[in-house]
């Protein structure tokens, strides 16, 4: 729009001149009506703070979340959404308490410019606002659509322990869907569960095989032992399941989760339900969110460096000016990866791929070579991404929808939880698993750039809503009471399982204003 403007105002000096038959004031009045013309076009691009758009569970208080999220989308003065960037910093986000005397502690940083005209606010609360919210959005000076808002109190942080004695009402709060189909097909494998059995065959069957840990939720708290020689990751499904049960009542429960990689359960007939991290097609194993994912949603504007939201915020440059090749780094955890470096070597005009570190194929490193590691946000600067499984599915799967490019993905017997939701073609580039056509698929996107555009976009927009953090809790959640619903037997707290505690953080003020759950648990 910017170049085209200027392009017709050099055209329009280049008629200031008096021509044959037409008095000065004549030239005058074209270009008055000529610019007039044009500043109201440019005008259509201006935001109208005052029709912007504002929503997300970041505004209702009872969504607790470790860090709470909500929309803005720049909208012009001719009412019409903004398709791409009106400027990184367009909008500026205050929140403070309700009450001038409650001292809230909150982090807010600057919203994240989507690039396609949203904006992505997000907060971290470390203190309970008893009174609650002011939510306060400008855009250079002026107040944006119905600021400010008023999150009415209490609003709880995350390390709050006051959960919602009504799983429903909850659900509603969180807007989790009606069901998720891949908790639907996990579960068609076992229409109860024999606790007494579990219990038995479970740690003959799987503690020598990595990491397993065997948890408990009775009344509400979580009690666990560790089977296995590898049980470091139970901190993670530690720290997800005590978060859960701060916010929400879950039923008693008896379950075990595979901490390891590779799915566990093989077994067609008489399998036991065993949670795990991926599923395959080869196994029987309920999925949960991986660790990766949960994590990053825990630890948001906290722990990690990427995660789930800022990613959204960082997808390099516009489409029109990223890089015309496909792009891969990581570790040499699959032959593939290797043979696709291979292929990056005799064909760099279509492929940048290297292996950042070595452990499986360390006789490979001299022949193959090492390359030096890339800022995943610097990914973004090529139009596709290529993601080949690693040990199970790749785990950067997820990031890489988020992103601005067009994923080329890996055909594989590994899956995720959210998979199920994606059609190759409409969401991703699907690539046979030995690569075989991976050079093809690339030439096919530079050669139909809108389609390939288009399918980017999609993939990006369903990644989005899947990997909210409110739907990663709903799953949780989803997937327990599910599994409670088909226990046959008592849950039981065993004479070698430990309290797992909820953590002592005597900096997050909390208090609970939901009734006495706890007190009657």
């Amino acid at each position: 729009m910017i170049t085209s403007f200027l392009s017709l105002v050099l055209w329009a000096l280049s008629h200031l001149s008096p021509r044959p038959g037409h008095a000065p004031s004549e030239s005058v009045m074209f270009l008055c009506a000529f610019f007039s013309l044009n500043l109201s076009l440019c005008g259509s691009e201006e935001v109208a703070p005052e029709k912007c758009l504002v929503s997300g569970p970041g505004l209702n208080p009872n969504t607790v979340v470790p860090v709470r999220f909500f929309y803005i989308q720049a909208v012009n003065n001719q009412g019409e959404n903004f398709t791409f960037s009106p400027g990184r910093d367009t909008f500026k986000v205050k929140i403070t308490s309700l009450d001038q005397k409650e001292h809230v502690r909150v982090h807010v940083p600057p919203p994240l410019d989507r690039g396609d005209g949203s904006f992505l606010v997000r907060y971290r609360l470390y203190t309970t606002a008893v009174a609650g919210l002011k939510v306060e959005l400008l855009h250079r000076d002026t107040a944006v659509a119905g600021s400010p808002y008023t999150v009415q109190g209490p609003v709880y942080h995350e390390y709050c322990d006051c959960p919602e004695a009504d799983p429903s009402v909850w659900y509603r709060s969180m807007q989790c869907p009606s069901e998720e189909a891949q908790i639907v097909a996990d579960f068609k494998s076992f229409p109860s569960v024999d606790l007494q059995r579990l219990r038995q065959e479970v740690p003959q069957r799987f503690s020598n095989r990595g990491g397993l840990i065997h948890y408990t939720i009775i009344n509400n708290r979580l009690y666990r032992r560790t089977l296995g020689r590898y049980t470091d990751f139970k901190m993670f499904s530690d720290e997800i399941l005590l978060s859960l049960t701060r916010k929400v009542k879950v039923p008693d429960v008896e379950f075990y989760v595979n901490v390891g990689d590779w799915p566990l359960e093989t077994n067609i007939k008489d399998s036991v339900p065993i949670l795990s991290w991926c599923g395959s097609t080869d196994t029987r194993d309920i999925v949960l969110p991986t660790y990766e994912v949960t994590h990053s949603t825990l630890e948001t504007l906290r722990g990690v460096t990427n995660d789930l939201l800022s990613v959204q915020g960082n997808t390099g440059p516009p489409w029109v000016n990223k890089s015309e090749s496909a792009f891969f780094r990581g570790r040499d955890s699959r032959e593939e990866r290797l043979q696709l470096v291979a292929l990056s070597k005799k064909n760099p005009e279509l492929l940048n791929a290297g292996i950042t570190g070595w452990f499986f194929f360390r006789d490979r490193e001299k022949e193959v070579g090492k390359a030096a590691l890339v800022g995943f946000f610097d990914f973004f600067k090529f139009k596709y991404q290529v993601n080949i499984d690693g040990t199970v599915a790749a785990y950067r799967f997820p990031y890489l929808m988020l992103g601005d490019s067009l994923v080329l993905k890996q055909d594989s017997q590994y899956y995720e939880h959210f998979y199920m939701h994606l059609r190759p073609g409409t969401h991703y580039i699907p690539v046979r698993k030995n690569l075989s056509d991976l050079l093809d698929k690339i030439r096919w996107a530079k050669e139909n750039d809108a389609e390939a555009q288009r399918i980017s976009r999609a993939g990006q927009t369903l990644a989005r809503e899947l990997l909210q953090p409110t739907r990663l809790y709903c799953y949780y959640h989803r997937v327990l009471s599910t599994y409670a619903d088909r226990q046959r037997g008592r849950p039981s707290r065993h004479p070698d399982m430990e309290l797992v505690p909820q953590p002592d953080d005597q900096t997050a003020v909390c208090s609970c204003h939901r009734g006495n759950l706890r007190d009657e648990l």
